[in-house]
């Protein structure tokens, strides 16, 4: 299974205008070669560069399973799926902010292919909440990295 986004390269740096220092809308993804058997996908992303840790920028999961992408600026409600909560303590995409002079952060877009239609998790879920029962429930995984200092 592989992860891309038109905005921006595996190990490349994230516009601005998908972080805090512009427009802070989420970037376009698109996958594809997903298991057959799979059921719906899940996806987060994380900057495990983060001062405090693991730090979650986003947490989207029940995608049908016939989606192939997610468009620029997904909303964080009346989707076709489910959105938790990120770090910032809101629901939906909240982009790259790392401290200023703190270097170079990765940050992870994983996305998992799942063999449940739904994911069992609390509308209220954090991202990292999301992540584990992903996890648990993964088929396949890709992943997309990319980059962003201030």
């Amino acid at each position: 299974m592989r992860l891309t986004s038109p905005a921006f390269g595996n190990h490349e740096v994230i516009p601005a205008r998908y972080t805090c220092d512009s427009a802070d809308v989420s970037p376009p993804l698109a996958w594809w070669d997903a298991p057959p058997e799979t059921r719906s996908f899940a996806l987060v992303c994380v900057d495990p560069d983060a001062p405090s840790g693991d730090f979650y920028h986003w947490a989207v999961y029940d995608i049908p399973a016939d989606n192939t992408y997610l468009p620029e600026h997904y909303p964080a409600d009346g989707a076709v799926s489910a959105q938790g909560r990120n770090d910032f303590q809101r629901k939906g995409y909240g982009g790259p902010c790392p401290p200023r002079g703190h270097g170079m952060h990765h940050y992870r877009f994983q996305l998992f292919a799942l063999d449940v239609d739904h994911l069992p998790v609390a509308a209220t879920a954090p991202g990292r909440g999301i992540e584990a029962r992903a996890r648990a429930h993964a088929i396949a995984t890709a992943e997309l990295i990319g980059l962003y200092a201030r």
